[in-house]
């Protein structure tokens, strides 16, 4: 089903007086992730409810200059912290996943919180873990849905600069700046009101897209030049890392960011994938373009999924035997 979509007039009763909130999303939090929760934080803490927002762990650089992140707190570095906000909360939102093993182990104490759970996401087959569900497959992100959701509670005046700055921040990273095929009209109608308000776009691109560390262009180069595989007969490009050329570029959190979108650079290429060693386990990042659905793919070989266009994995593989089972696989899936 693309879009489920419950009835949330309980909900706007239940918000109506106010209420201990936590807002959360999902593990290495990309620009939508962050975006939508901020964005969330920025319109219920003006409904006077008491708003936390707990992420399951760190985030990219590129991101922290966003309006309220200083009250973000990391689960992974504020256990304690984290458990007494969750364990005295009257309602979780559950924000860019679609499924609590997607948080790691503040999924397990969301499951059993006895509040109330609510989930806005944009990923096909969400589970059924929510009191409350607004999943819309065909959204391009989960910050259009946070817009959404807030003219939907018929607060649409209470969308201010933090507001839009954010749920920008979310459209133009899962929309590769309105590139992709998910860049509809209403994407672009949310885009203008934002403008309305007197945000800086250009301001915004620069912070998220012109803010490489020397690493991080080192690192990239070093991929391009002596990493990138073609593999022209199948239309797809391949970049495999080993944990040891991450540590000799000292790479940080954030700084594979958009590096798999480079293959699909390529004239012809439709499918490029980015296979990074990490310290435990292998992680994968898979784009595409036109019928090829990464998702499928994701899901069938590397314990994974996403979008039909976007997805990634993982493996307790070696690198070596990821990069097998990705080149083996081609002649069947392309």
């Amino acid at each position: 089903m693309n879009f489920i979509m419950d009835d949330f007039s309980d909900l706007k009763d239940f918000l109506s007086q106010p209420k201990r909130i936590i807002i959360t999303t999902h593990h290495k939090p990309d620009g939508d992730a962050i975006g939508s929760s901020l964005a969330l934080y920025a319109y219920l803490i003006q409904k006077g409810h008491e708003v936390n927002v707990i992420v399951p762990n760190d985030y990219a650089p590129f991101l922290q200059w966003l309006p309220n992140n200083d009250i973000v707190v990391n689960f992974e570095q504020e256990h304690d912290k984290s458990l007494k906000l969750l364990n005295s909360s009257d309602i979780v939102f559950c924000l860019d996943f679609n499924k609590l093993h997607r948080i790691n182990d503040l999924g397990d104490i969301i499951e059993k919180l006895p509040g109330k759970k609510v989930m806005i996401d944009h990923h096909p087959e969400p589970d059924d873990f929510a009191d409350y569900t607004m999943s819309n497959i065909k959204a391009c992100s989960t910050a259009e849905l946070i817009y959404d959701f807030i003219e939907m509670m018929g607060d649409e005046s209470l969308v201010n600069k933090d507001i839009g700055v954010c749920v920008y921040v979310g459209i133009i990273t899962d929309t590769g700046s309105f590139r992709y095929a998910a860049t509809s009209v209403r994407v672009h109608e949310i885009a203008a009101k934002i403008l309305a308000l007197g945000i800086h776009h250009e301001e915004i691109h620069n912070k998220i897209y012109n803010s490489f560390s020397e690493d991080k262009m080192h690192f990239f180069g070093h991929c391009l030049s002596n990493k990138l595989k073609v593999f022209h007969q199948y239309n797809v490009a391949l970049i495999a890392v080993s944990y040891d050329e991450i540590k000799e570029f000292n790479v940080k959190t954030g700084d594979t960011e958009g590096l798999v979108n480079f293959g699909l650079s390529i004239s012809g290429i439709k499918m490029a994938a980015l296979i990074i060693e990490r310290e435990h386990l292998v992680k994968l990042s898979l784009r595409s373009i036109g019928d090829i659905d990464v998702n499928k793919i994701a899901k069938k070989y590397f314990e994974g999924g996403g979008h039909k266009n976007a997805a990634g994995g993982k493996s307790h593989k070696s690198l070596d035997e990821v990069v097998a089972i990705f080149t083996n696989m081609l002649p069947v899936e392309m």
